[in-house]
């Protein structure tokens, strides 16, 4: 969970994708909800990740992907400067900065997806180290976005509750993504962070 993704409207799959797809954007977003530019970038667990990091590292994933999709060709060498300043936010790269540029990348693969004829349309992707390529289709790549934005929602969930004890469930109550829920058929609120099961 935590957020239930109303996306269930008969035959709108791309709909649905794409609903996913913010849903989990959110929830990384939301992780950044009340943070000081010092707790943003700091690491206070095992990794070196920061909240403000995997918010750009996503960013950056999506919009390298789109790029894909599109057929749009950018040299070796740029692709490994992004990757590997991605996690890595530059001082210019405030809070602010890193969730308008995110709610750009993101409007630019809904109108993308809401320019498709359908989501059967192909493109294809290079190989690489770790993969061999191919071709795929925009299904593929929304599902594989949703993928990558869900393995580091996760990060950002784990980091932000690190810094301040704040779980998912919280900071979704507290930005206004979802009312509060009575709790009473459930013995009372949950305790000790986010224990909401999946």
């Amino acid at each position: 969970m935590p957020v239930v993704v109303q996306a269930e409207a008969p035959g709108d799959e791309r709909g649905a994708l794409l609903a996913f797809l913010e849903a989990q954007r959110g929830g990384i977003r939301r992780a950044l909800h009340g943070l000081t530019e010092e707790q943003a970038r700091s690491a206070p667990a095992a990794s070196e990740l920061s909240v403000a990091g995997v918010l750009r590292h996503v960013t950056v994933m999506e919009a390298s992907w789109l790029r894909t999709f599109r057929g749009i060709e950018v040299g070796d060498e740029v692709k490994r400067a992004e990757w590997e300043t991605s996690f890595t936010p530059g001082e210019e790269q405030t809070v602010e900065v890193l969730l308008a540029e995110s709610e750009r990348v993101g409007a630019e693969t809904e109108r993308a997806v809401a320019g498709l004829g359908s989501l059967d349309e192909t493109f294809v992707v290079p190989p690489a180290p770790w993969d061999k390529g191919g071709e795929f289709s925009w299904r593929w790549g929304l599902l594989h976005l949703i993928e990558e934005y869900a393995r580091h929602a996760g990060h950002a969930d784990i980091i932000r509750e690190t810094l301040d004890g704040k779980g998912a469930f919280d900071l979704v109550f507290e930005t206004g993504a979802m009312p509060e829920p009575d709790w009473s058929a459930f013995g009372g609120a949950p305790g000790g962070g986010d224990t909401a099961q999946d």
